[in-house]
């Protein structure tokens, strides 16, 4: 794991003072824009399995946007 005084983008050490805490955890504007864009293309993701209701709903969705009437079990 990186250091807290390590920027998590670049790995170069955070400025002291004021202007260290300025864009904290990241040492500059761009650093922070760097993990700003990953986060918005979907770099960043957090896998998961969805659960049967998220399954069902989502079969119940499909089945709506061909015109058929949801199946209720």
């Amino acid at each position: 794991m990186t250091d807290s005084r390590n920027c998590p983008i670049c790995k170069r050490r955070l400025p002291e003072g004021a202007e260290g805490e300025r864009f904290k955890p990241f040492c500059s504007r761009r650093c922070a824009d760097v993990d700003l864009g990953r986060w918005l293309t979907g770099s960043y993701a957090i896998p998961a399995a969805p659960s049967d209701d998220e399954s069902e709903s989502a079969a119940d969705a499909a089945e709506e946007d061909r015109g058929t009437e949801p199946s209720r079990h």
